[in-house]
């Protein structure tokens, strides 16, 4: 789910390097792809017109780390496909966002890599270096504060850290000192590693903003999670479907869409975000500028931020990131916005130098806090 342990992540990268190494030799491009690399809008191919008409020549489109359960991804790659009768080659499902980038460059200039990107903030504006500006038809709809302003990476989706609990095993959850109970032992867990994973790290800074501390200061947050595992509550298991479905994770750290999603598949499952200053989450969309596929790398962004690739996050229990403009217009799916888990209180959205500050801390203290 867009995570991974130390251990595994070692073992993506060397399953990259095998892949690089026996993959196909590089290939040279030809105007046509060097024309598609440079475009900044659909309006350098000519329109939408051409642009899909580009994209269909290529036949192809490279994702990695998309789980198909995961803010309904596997929905919107099938509309994808449907749509322009494009191939989606599907790479590594359950990477993290850092493994995203490890493998753009251990594949540069081979077939298999990576078109696009769909990663988590920090992550995103550390390397915009590799992502190329492009500016969808939709642009204007989206808010300043949620792009970068030449258009190399944007949010898209997105939604507040929430804990996840199935209340056929354990009790009600009404305040995150709950956990501390003997009721929960042995039955805690995040979505992945902190100091890896974006998800799980908005997880403790969540946990951190309700223990006083801000949007920046990590120390309240591990130190609850170092007293959870010292009760024996809180277990290191990367928690994902199999895990909560077979009871081995019945209390999970996870956003609102993705504890959503689950409670379609297991309707015990209950979904609980803490009041006061609930964290929000937004991920980035972005273009490979070494994109293998790059007509077809920007219609892939066209056909998120449209009113229907933005409806299917939204049926997927996710906020789209047009979705104010698009109920001013009439056109979002009203039925699934009002589904969406109540939220309380004045959101926060972290900043870049809060995830920088957050992410010192947990990589010089969470193995100690919680090894």
């Amino acid at each position: 789910m867009k995570i991974r342990s130390a251990l595994v992540a070692l073992t993506a990268l060397a399953t990259v390097s095998a892949l690089a190494a026996c993959s196909a030799p590089e290939k040279k491009q030809d105007s046509a792809t060097a024309d598609a690399a440079s475009a900044a809008s659909a309006k350098d191919f000519g329109g939408m017109d051409k642009l899909v008409a580009a994209a269909k020549k290529e036949g192809a489109l490279n994702v990695i780390a998309l789980p198909p359960d995961w803010a309904n991804y596997g929905k919107v790659i099938e509309g994808f496909k449907a749509k322009y009768g494009i191939k989606v080659n599907s790479a590594q499902p359950d990477a993290s966002s850092q493994e995203e980038i490890d493998a753009a460059k251990q594949l540069k200039g081979r077939d298999t890599a990576p078109d696009v990107f769909d990663v988590g903030q920090a992550v995103a504006l550390a390397n915009l270096d590799l992502f190329a500006p492009y500016e969808v038809e939709t642009w204007t709809d989206i808010p300043s504060a949620f792009k970068q302003a030449n258009g190399s990476a944007v949010n898209d989706y997105g939604g507040f850290m929430a804990l996840g609990y199935d209340a056929g095993k354990v009790p009600a959850i009404t305040s995150l000192d709950d956990l501390m109970k003997p009721a929960f032992k042995g039955k805690v867990a995040l979505n992945g590693d902190p100091t890896q994973a974006n998800a799980a790290l908005n997880a403790v800074r969540m946990v951190s903003m309700a223990k006083g501390g801000s949007a920046s200061e990590a120390a309240p947050g591990v130190d609850f999670f170092k007293q959870l595992k010292k009760a024996g509550n809180f277990v290191p298991v990367d928690a994902t479907d199999e895990t909560i479905l077979s009871g081995q994770t019945p209390v999970v750290f996870n956003w609102d869409y993705l504890n959503a999603a689950m409670t379609a598949k297991l309707p015990t499952w209950k979904v609980f975000v803490p009041a006061g200053s609930p964290v929000a989450g937004y991920y980035f969309q972005a273009i490979s500028k070494d994109a293998v596929h790059p007509a077809a790398a920007r219609l892939w962004e066209e056909y998120l931020y449209s009113d229907e690739g933005q409806n299917l996050w939204l049926q997927g229990g996710a906020r789209p990131v047009r979705a104010d403009a698009m109920s001013k217009a009439g056109t979002i799916d009203k039925a699934s916005y009002d589904k969406l888990p109540p939220v309380s209180g004045v959101p926060t959205l972290p900043t870049p130098q809060d995830d920088a500050a957050f992410a010192d801390y947990l990589g010089k203290n969470w193995a100690k806090a919680i090894g």
